[in-house]
């Protein structure tokens, strides 16, 4: 890991009232079949910019890096966040937020997440409250996110459910809501703490987070934890 917190964000980039506070930023794209690679575009989604923002509201100001792999519409494949997480691992960066999930288990995407794990970098993935399990959140290693209701800004739950290891607060500043913006605002969490604990590795993160849940268990059986 650098000695510089850094943390990565694979999204649909940012707006360009956030450039000061986006250390680096490229695009990833499919043309023809293949992969291509160049300068990020403003985001047109708005959907990284207003995880950027969730981000930020826990971590305080970091060096993040975009990588953007969606762009006008709600549409990436495994080959493009794949490239996007060797990027980001090639920046040394300690964390990666992925609030996406993909419906399908390609070897590509799985392999790129096992070798950002290897490199010790963090993964938090959104995963839904309920049905089918997505990609990267069900790759082992890979930290499981969904949105608790019951978790109020600066909150988290310890769910430890088919679904996810942790929930977290559903609302963004934005209006936008659900899993990925829980998966933001626990990576915010946990990047907070690693500014206090830079040597901290995954077991101790882990830790941190049980340690820390205003609620344990999913909401039908939860208890508040002091």
């Amino acid at each position: 890991m650098a000695t510089e917190l850094r943390i990565g964000l694979i999204d649909s980039g940012h707006s360009p009232a956030q450039a000061s506070r986006v250390a680096g930023s490229r695009r990833f794209w499919l043309a023809g079949g293949e992969l291509h690679e160049g300068e990020a575009q403003a985001d047109r989604l708005g959907h990284g910019s207003a995880l950027l923002d969730t981000l930020a509201a826990q971590a305080g100001p970091l060096p993040v890096y975009v990588a953007q792999v969606f762009a006008e519409r709600w549409a990436t494949s495994p080959l493009q966040v794949a490239a996007a997480l060797h990027w980001l691992v090639e920046r040394r960066v300690a964390l990666i937020n992925l609030s996406l999930g993909l419906r399908n288990d390609r070897p590509v995407l799985r392999e790129a997440c096992a070798m950002a794990l290897e490199a010790g970098v963090l993964l938090c993935a959104s995963s839904p409250a309920r049905g089918e399990p997505v990609f990267p959140a069900s790759y082992p290693g890979v930290i499981r996110v969904t949105g608790d209701a019951r978790c109020a800004p600066g909150q988290w739950s310890w769910l430890d459910s088919p679904q996810a290891d942790f929930g977290a607060p559903v609302n963004a500043a934005s209006g936008l809501a659900g899993a990925s913006v829980a998966c933001a605002a626990l990576s915010g969490q946990i990047a907070a703490f690693l500014q206090d604990r830079p040597d901290a590795g995954r077991e101790a993160v882990l830790e941190h987070l049980r340690s820390g849940a205003a609620f344990i268990g999913p909401e039908r059986r939860g208890a508040e934890h002091g």
